[in-house]
């Protein structure tokens, strides 16, 4: 009996092994381990409810799934790939480096997408499998398993250097609590200070390895002159 209490875990396994839909994976899991852990219908949404009072960065996720789940259902992977097709010598590192420096400056002021699941699949991968397309030939699945790769990683770093640079934010008050039990008393501002060359040099670097990174790929899977018009 206390197995089918891990139903979801099955449900997150199966999934995203069929590589189907990410948010409808987790509501799908959300909602079953509710109902066989016992909370049923009601104690879902009053255990929603209450996180969403309590937790403005869960609310803010849950309404950023919702709506991005309603936006892909209606044509967004579609109009993203449309879009990057329309930008002239535009290839996945290009996207994913522009992304970057967007997620940084974001990650700032402490605005999250939603991460991986709640942007990057359905705006970045489909803008940088497009740049691809948009060339007329098919995407090498390596060179997308590539993509995804560099996708999600690009999105951690820009939001693990950009996040600290939020004076008051979570990560700040780490640093700062840790230094303190260490002996070293320090201000936010002055964490921020220090924390901007870094956050600059670490998102310049990951942009410039990525876009080389899949220029050699391009050159592998697809020859030279991919780029459109050559």
């Amino acid at each position: 009996m206390e197995l089918i209490k891990l139903s979801g875990i099955i449900i997150v396994i199966i999934g995203f092994a069929l590589k189907k839909d990410s948010i409808l994976i987790i509501l799908s899991a959300a909602i079953v381990t509710a109902l066989v852990g016992g909370l049923g219908v009601v104690g879902l949404l009053e255990t929603l409810g209450t996180s969403f009072v309590a937790n403005r960065s869960m609310a803010i996720f849950i309404l950023i799934m919702l709506v991005t789940g309603t936006l892909e259902r209606n044509g967004l992977k579609e109009a993203a790939a449309n879009l990057i097709g329309k930008v002239k010598r535009a290839s996945p590192g290009m996207v994913i480096g522009l992304y970057g420096i967007m997620r940084g400056i974001f990650a700032a002021f402490n605005v999250s997408f939603g991460g991986v699941a709640g942007f990057v699949r359905p705006i970045i991968m489909p803008m940088a499998t497009g740049a691809v397309e948009a060339t007329g030939r098919d995407i090498n699945e390596e060179h997308l398993e590539q993509i995804k790769g560099m996708s999600s990683g690009m999105e951690n770093i820009s939001w693990f250097f950009g996040q600290v640079l939020f004076i008051g934010g979570a990560g700040g008050l780490l640093v700062q609590s840790t230094l303190a039990s260490l002996g070293y008393n320090v201000e936010l501002i002055d964490l921020v200070k220090v924390e901007i060359p870094i956050g600059i040099f670490a998102i310049f670097i990951t942009i410039v390895y990525y876009f080389l990174k899949d220029k050699k790929l391009r050159k592998k899977y697809y020859g030279d002159g991919v780029e459109r018009g050559e």
